[in-house]
């Protein structure tokens, strides 16, 4: 295998680059971006970054990286196509590129669901840093903010803005927070802290439209016919995977690209990775993981079987945080399939919900509890009975052996 090309430099594609060669592949490795500059880490974009600006803290790692690598790194290149049967892409202005071996870390962009008004100056969004930086100049001279969705991007956001003194407002369609990640008691717990903050939650609460005055943002239209005035809107509404590229190279595409159990696509020589890529899970049915942890893990997995021949079923136990003002949510596991939750009691300031299936656990819920998560991530599968024996302390389970 002589050259290995890697569409998309996101955390999950700089992984793939930097662990082919930890692993000891000695041919060529080409990692193409979209964005100008050398690859960044995307989580602090609405944390960290807001806070001190400083774009070179966020770089995963400097040009002398690359060099020292033998890495090439293109910036500011699009793939517009891929010729499975030549083994090649082609990039947008034309150019023909070579593989041995091609892996896909094409990602996701964020979705904006069909409101009207989105064209007027203050309707923002935030999924690069081009974005974090035209928010981060505005949010100077803003005095009330909305954010259109209650998932972690939005949350994240309005702690920040209000830490900074903005006033805010999130407005989420669904009946609770985070829904589609957390337990209602979880969600509870963030709603709470949040109005805490100062931050106005609407639940059920649709936009309908975006008002604007003299071509700038004035306000949102709800659903119940309120219109909730602010001078910025930030559209935090999910994301999508980016699954064109692959669909038009007739790829086996189905809510990411459809990959086996160890991320090869249906075609022997294409992997994919992170967010854009749906993989099936060791317990069956198939996930789609919106997170850095997936990406990395999974071009770590990728590397290894091109390298090292493995053959193991990509089978890591996913995890995912969230930084909101002074919370830290940690959650270790997949508890969308929990037939049982359980609130166990915490010191002051933090938080823990277990989630179960048939009496194993699934996935634990945390906040301010470091030391519990990271006992979660090893006691995922283990049976209850094990924990209730630990006093659902997860850090005293594990010294029990409960994993």
């Amino acid at each position: 295998m002589d050259r290995i090309l890697i569409v998309g430099a996101g955390q999950g594609g700089f992984q793939a680059a930097a662990s082919l060669r930890q692993e000891g592949f000695a041919g060529e490795i080409v990692l193409f971006g979209e964005e100008p500059g050398l690859p960044y880490q995307r989580p602090p974009l609405s944390k960290a970054y807001m806070a001190d600006g400083d774009a070179d803290r966020l770089l995963l790692k400097p040009a002398s990286f690359y060099e020292r690598s033998t890495i090439t790194y293109r910036p500011e290149v699009r793939i517009g196509a891929i010729d499975r049967a030549a083994r090649e892409v082609v990039t947008a202005a034309g150019e023909r590129l070579g593989y041995d071996h091609l892996i896909l870390a094409t990602g996701a962009r964020n979705f904006r669901p069909p409101i009207p008004g989105q064209e007027a100056d203050g309707v923002l969004e935030l999924r690069t840093l081009a974005d974090a930086v035209r928010i981060r100049a505005r949010l100077a001279e803003t005095r009330h903010a909305i954010v259109i969705g209650g998932g972690f991007i939005g949350l994240e956001f309005a702690a920040m803005a209000r830490a900074a003194g903005v006033g805010v407002t999130v407005l989420e369609a669904a009946p609770r927070l985070m829904g589609r990640a957390l337990s209602p008691a979880m969600s509870e717990f963030f709603l709470a802290a949040h109005r805490e903050m100062g931050t106005e939650v609407l639940l059920g609460a649709a936009a309908r439209r975006i008002e604007a005055e003299g071509g700038k943002v004035s306000g949102v239209d709800t659903a119940d016919v309120r219109v909730v005035p602010g001078d910025l809107v930030l559209i935090a509404t999910g994301i999508r995977p980016n699954v064109e590229l692959a669909e038009a190279a007739g790829l086996h595409v189905d809510n990411g690209i459809v990959v086996d159990e160890s991320l090869l696509t249906s075609d022997p020589a294409i992997s994919a990775l992170g967010d854009a890529a749906s993989f099936p899970l060791p317990e069956g049915g198939r996930a789609r993981l919106e997170s850095v942890q997936a990406a990395v893990d999974h071009a770590r997995h990728i590397a290894k079987r091109l390298l090292r021949g493995e053959s193991a079923p990509y089978a890591a136990v996913p995890w995912f945080w969230s930084d909101q003002g002074k919370l830290k949510l940690q959650i270790a596991g997949l508890g969308t399939a929990a037939d049982e939750s359980q609130d166990v009691p915490q010191p002051e300031g933090a938080k823990m919900v277990l989630l179960y299936r048939q009496g194993r656990l699934i996935a634990a819920e945390t906040v301010n509890a470091p030391g519990q998560h990271m006992a979660a991530r090893r006691l995922i599968g283990a049976p209850r009975s094990a924990l209730e024996a630990a006093g659902y302390d997860l850090k005293a389970a594990l010294r029990q052996g409960a994993a």
